[in-house]
């Protein structure tokens, strides 16, 4: 079959593929497998500060001289004073961790760190990086304008057609197709209710609403998926739940072990971990915030808070507190190497398009 088109000649890679970026779950070593097998890796950067950028950066070159992208967390800031909101929310979360015999430091509110993605730029620049994604909204004129002289390839992140075409029109070179059926964090930018629209519904209309090559992305977790969006129009796929349970993943054992039982209906989208709507498994924390009926602070407010308890939970792999993230088909999972899924997701889609 013919791989190559305009978003693999624009992106310098084999394959029209791209493994989505997961903050706290991928690593160095899952963007270079990706990459080094012709696919474009991702590393996500979001919230975190320029010299980890830098050194994650340097990390992966260790690993692949082949393109990979970064990804950037592009939200404004936000003007939050709700100081009561977020004691009221700690005081519920230090009750619920006592009565589960599990304990976890409380968080000031004056020291929760803001770390724009404008705080990033220079390290990614300076880095030599030529291809950045982004997600949460896009960046300012300014920053789109700085990366453009530097020659960067810009791809942005839509859940809506209306999204794709405010991407668009920001000059930006490419958007994925985030559908509701994706794990993790919601890439909505737009005011109003979250866009809830499936990756079959969504594709076929903003592929024929924007000019920019379209990425599929969610629900797609084999060569079926892939030729599937092939099919309604997409440029290429964008994978993330597939590899949650790989060999490169951090996701914690108890996380991957989960991933093996789930079905369809598993997931939910939520609040409760960080302040932005997200897909992910059921568990205590989710749950108890969920029917709390407290205000949910901000993000990055409510991240602050369950950060610390998230940290702990991981030490102990202990599934009841910490973020598990996960699409609607992440059962579909394999415990393989990274390397060798993106190989049968190549084998897959040939044996399907001629």
């Amino acid at each position: 079959m013919q791989w190559q088109n305009e978003l693999t000649r624009r992106l310098g890679i084999t394959y029209p593929l791209i493994q989505a970026p997961m903050l706290g779950i991928t690593t160095p070593a899952m963007v270079a497998a990706i990459s080094n097998s012709g696919g474009l890796g991702s590393l996500p950067v979001g919230g975190l500060p320029p010299e980890r950028v830098t050194a994650l950066i340097r990390e992966v070159k260790g690993l692949t001289q082949q393109p990979f992208a970064v990804n950037l967390f592009t939200y404004e800031l936000p003007d939050f004073n709700n100081h009561k909101a977020f004691n009221d929310m700690q005081e519920f979360l230090q009750f619920l961790y006592g009565a589960n015999r599990i304990a976890a430091a409380p968080v000031a509110f004056k020291e929760v760190t803001l770390i724009s993605y404008r705080d990033q730029l220079n390290a990614v620049m300076a880095a030599g990086i030529k291809l950045v994604s982004f997600t949460f909204g896009m960046p300012d004129a300014a920053a789109i304008a700085l990366l453009k002289e530097h020659h960067t390839v810009l791809i942005g992140t839509a859940t809506s057609v209306a999204e794709a075409e405010a991407i668009q029109a920001a000059g930006v070179d490419m958007v994925v197709a985030q559908g509701i059926e994706a794990g993790g964090h919601r890439g909505a930018f737009l005011s109003g209710e979250l866009p809830q629209v499936g990756t079959m519904a969504l594709v076929p209309q903003m592929v024929d609403r924007v000019r920019i090559p379209v990425i599929a992305a969610g629900g797609i977790m084999d060569g079926r998926g892939i030729a599937a969006a092939r099919m309604l129009g997409a440029a290429g796929a964008q994978t993330g739940s597939i590899y949650l349970r790989s060999h490169e993943s951090a996701a914690m054992p108890s996380h991957k072990a989960a991933l093996a039982d789930i079905t369809d209906t598993d997931t939910h989208l939520t609040r409760a971990f960080s302040g932005r709507w997200a897909r992910g498994l059921h568990n205590i924390l989710m749950d108890e915030v969920d029917a709390s009926g407290l205000t949910i602070s901000d993000y990055p407010y409510q991240a602050a808070l369950t950060q610390p308890i998230s940290k702990v939970a991981k030490e102990l792999d202990n599934p009841a507190f910490t973020a598990m993230w996960a699409g609607q088909a992440a059962g579909m999972a394999k415990a393989w190497s990274a390397a060798d899924i993106f190989a049968e997701l190549i084998r897959e889609t040939e044996c399907l398009l001629p």
